[in-house]
Formats: C-alpha cells, structure tokens, sequence
C-alpha cells in the first residue's frame, strides 16, 4: 500500500510542479499549457466524441501491427533458438534490420503499400517485431542445461523437454519482448500516423501542431501515455498470472 501512496504522490507532484511552471510566466501558454488547461480541452475533446474516435483508431493500429509482429516473432524465435542453423541463417539478417528507424522506411513504406492502413500497419509491424523476436531467442537458447539434463534423465522424451522445460524457461523472457514489443509499437504509432492520416493519436499531436493548439496536442500526448500504461498493466497481470509457478518454485528455495 505504502508503495502505491508513493507511486500516486510522484504522479500528483509532478502535476502541481508542471502547472506551477505553466502558470509562472516563464514559458508561453503555447510552448507550456498548464495541466489544468490540457484537462478541460480533454474534457471537451472526450464529450464531444472527438478524442474517442482518435483513440480507438490508434488503438486498433497499435494492436494489428503487435499482433502481425507477434504471430512471425514468436514462432520464428522459437525454432531459430532451438535450431542452430536457422539462428545462423536469420540472426545476422535480424541484427541488420535492427538498428534501421521507423523513420527511414516511411518513404519506402508509401512506395509498396501506399498511404492507406497497410503502411501504417507495417511500420508499427516492424517496430514490434524485434523485440520478441530477440527475446524469444535468448529465452530459448539460454535454458540452463542441467534442467534439460535432469529431464532426459528422468526419461523425459525430446518434445517433453522442449514444451515443459525449454519453452517454460523462456516464458520470463518472451513475457519481457512481448512487453518491450508493445512498448515499440507505441512509439512507432506517431510515426506511422504520419502518413496521411486523418484520426488517431499521432494526426492529433501533428495537426495541434500547424494549427498552435498545444493543449490539443498534450491531450493526445496524455492520451498514448494512459493507454500504453493501462495495456502495461493488464500484461503485467497477465505475467504474473502466466509465471505463478515461477514464483511458488521461488519461495519453495528459500524455505
């Protein structure tokens, strides 16, 4: 509980410090709108259904895009963690793509799928894929071997090892990509939505931005903020959920 005082005390000092910085003078309402202005223009935004249909367009974005990248990064880590061949073949492809922005394959993602929902998608697609995928290797790959060891011993056949001790020692690991590639697509989201967008999140922060409506433009930014945070914490819940044994096995060392 004490942690969760704390936690909610940092978010409201940081609001009083943020509007006591609008308000100083310092700064113009445009460059800084304070948290007060941001909320009612929110307020007005929500009622009005406008900042819903953003929402939910980004939202709809956001979960295609993690989804495609999960269904080939999940699977393909998997069998190129447990095939020495296939990690030779893919890895050094997946380390070259890796390092290359969003940004840099926007003109490229207009030339093969256009301005439509596909290039959208795609770019969030891309973003999110690396992640898990390298996730989901190293989880794979890195299984203790003593566990492998004491299974086959036990008589254990291969598939037995490979579905309740290699893929159940990678779960903490491809629970953190599955994270971190959420948390990719998010932050690819704006990116993509500036593709000749005309709703969603990212299109509000750029079109606040031409029209000099900074207070519509931190709506938006809130508004990626509370989602990406509300969808952390269902997957967080999740894990744990998924990782209860992880955690019995913990405290049955330590008695």
């Amino acid at each position: 509980m004490n942690a969760r005082l704390t936690r909610l005390a940092a978010v409201v000092a940081f609001v009083i410090l943020w509007e006591a910085t609008a308000r100083s003078g310092w700064f113009s309402s445009i460059l800084l709108p304070p948290p007060s202005l941001v909320a009612e223009t929110g307020w007005k935004l929500l009622t009005g259904g406008e900042l819903l249909k953003h929402v939910w367009t980004s939202l709809a974005r956001v979960l295609t895009g993690f989804a495609i990248a999960a269904v080939i990064a999940i699977p393909l880590g998997i069998i190129a963690g447990s095939t020495p061949l296939l990690y030779n073949i893919v890895d050094p492809i997946v380390e070259l793509f890796r390092p290359i922005p969003v940004l840099a394959l926007l003109p490229l993602a207009i030339l093969w799928f256009g301005i439509g929902e596909a290039s959208k998608i795609f770019i969030i697609t891309y973003a999110a894929f690396f992640p898990m995928f390298i996730n989901t290797v190293a989880g794979v790959r890195y299984t203790d071997p003593m566990l492998v060891q004491v299974a086959s011993t036990l008589g254990a056949t291969r598939a037995q090892i490979f579905t309740r001790v290699v893929l159940m020692c990678a779960l903490p690991s491809l629970a953190v990509g599955i994270r971190l590639g959420l948390g990719f697509a998010f932050l690819a989201l704006v990116a993509a939505e500036l593709i000749a967008s005309t709703a969603g999140l990212g299109y509000l922060i750029m079109d606040s931005r031409l029209t000099f409506q900074t207070d519509r433009g931190m709506v938006g930014v809130v508004a990626l903020g509370v989602l990406g945070f509300a969808i952390n914490a269902i997957l967080v819940r999740v894990e744990r959920w998924a990782l209860a044994w992880k955690q019995d096995i913990s405290a049955a060392e330590v008695k």
